[in-house]
This record gives structure tokens, C-alpha cells and sequence, in this order.
């Protein structure tokens, strides 16, 4: 069963190496990693490059002008040859056998979309809380709370391929996704295995309350 990785990539310099190779240690080793470099500005590009030499899985694609990460994630989609896609931010971690225990769960499930716990943690890796994964089917009560972390998701290609997409908005793109997956009926199941750090920085968009509002 192949994984297609999709990860947009926005001036992450710092954390991406750790991220990539997060991917390349997994155990299970069926995948390809679509890389989406969604900056204009281009001072970063080479940096990216020497990293997709490590592996011929990964796979680099360049967005002429900055799209925003929901959009760039709708290009990864289209492009997507795996039969579950996973979503990555470039500076999250996962651990090594995220791939494998997820497949496994929705495998043995028969379920097309599902989650995990994951610990959230600051700029230099210092636990900050953990957040466990459940099961969501009720869409008011998703819309209260929404503890999914982009970073766990797991989706069976043709749910997305056929009806879902991120949507034009800069912040909480994904919170919109799973509200819509959960009130098309779907179950959101949660994989109760701690698999993803998920990285808290100062100046990602999701920190700024004004775009928040907007969207």
C-alpha cells in the first residue's frame, strides 16, 4: 500500500532537513513525498533541492507565485499516485512508524480517514502538552473543538480525489476540510498512538488571531 506525503514548503529552513528525514526513516517504505514550494521568492529553492538528492522518492514541485498551504496541498492531491495521502507541515516530525501503524488501522478498519495523538512541542523540542486522538462523526461537536493536528491525518485518495479539497482561506484550511468530511457523513477516526511531534512556532499564520477572524 503506497503513501503519497504531501508537504507545502514556506521558508521552514530550519526544521525541514529533521522533517524529511522523519519520512525517510519510516519503516514502512512504500511511499513518495510531494515536496510544494510555494514561495516566490526563490532564496530557499537550492536549499530544497540538495535535500530531495537523499532519496529518489521525493519529488519536488515549484509554484510560480505563493498560493498558500491549503492550496498547494489541493496541487499535492492532483498529483498524488499513493492510495492514502498524508499531509506533513515542514516542521512537524513523525515518529518511525506512523506510516505503518495508520495503514494498518484503516486497513484493518476498512476506514478512509483517521488521525493520531500527537505531542505538541516548542521551537527546540520541549514537550509543551499531548493531544489524543478520537473518534469525530458529529460535526457540531468537531466544529467546538477541533484537536485534529494536519500533520496525523491519513486520507484514502479517492474520498479526496473525488469530493474533498482544502479551501481558499490562509488559516484553519484544514478545520474546514475535516467539518466537511465529518458532515458529509464520514467518521474521522482516531488512531490512539502518539506518532507526531507537532512543532508550535511564533510566526506561523495559524498564531495570528486577525487571520483567524477573516477566514
Amino acid at each position: 500500500h503506497k503513501a503519497s506525503i504531501i508537504i507545502p514548503y514556506f521558508r521552514k529552513k530550519k526544521f525541514f532537513e529533521k522533517t524529511v528525514n522523519s519520512i525517510l526513516n519510516q519503516t514502512h517504505k512504500k511511499f513518495e513525498v510531494l515536496i510544494i514550494y510555494d514561495d516566490e521568492d526563490k532564496d530557499e529553492l537550492g536549499y530544497v533541492k540538495t535535500i530531495i538528492q537523499k532519496d529518489q522518492r521525493l519529488k519536488l514541485y515549484i509554484n510560480k507565485k505563493n498560493l498558500g498551504a491549503g492550496y498547494a496541498r489541493n496541487i499535492g492531491i492532483n498529483l498524488a499516485k499513493g492510495q492514502f495521502i498524508c499531509f506533513l507541515d515542514a516542521d512537524d516530525v513523525w515518529n518511525k512508524n506512523k506510516l505503518k501503524s495508520q495503514i494498518k488501522f484503516m486497513i484493518d478498519r476498512d476506514i478512509s480517514c483517521s488521525h493520531t495523538s500527537y505531542t505538541i512541542v516548542d521551537v527546540s523540542g520541549n514537550t509543551k502538552a499531548i493531544r489524543k486522538a478520537r473518534d469525530y462523526d458529529n460535526y457540531l461537536e468537531l466544529r467546538k473543538s477541533c484537536d485534529i493536528g494536519l500533520s496525523t491525518v491519513m486520507i484514502k485518495k479517492n474520498l479526496l480525489k473525488n469530493s474533498f479539497k482544502f479551501p481558499k482561506i490562509k488559516t484553519k484550511e484544514d478545520f474546514v476540510l475535516w467539518l466537511k468530511i465529518v458532515r458529509s457523513g464520514i467518521t474521522i477516526y482516531g488512531l490512539k498512538k502518539n506518532l507526531v511531534k507537532w512543532r508550535k512556532t511564533n510566526n506561523s499564520l495559524s498564531s495570528s488571531i486577525i487571520q483567524k477572524m477573516k477566514d
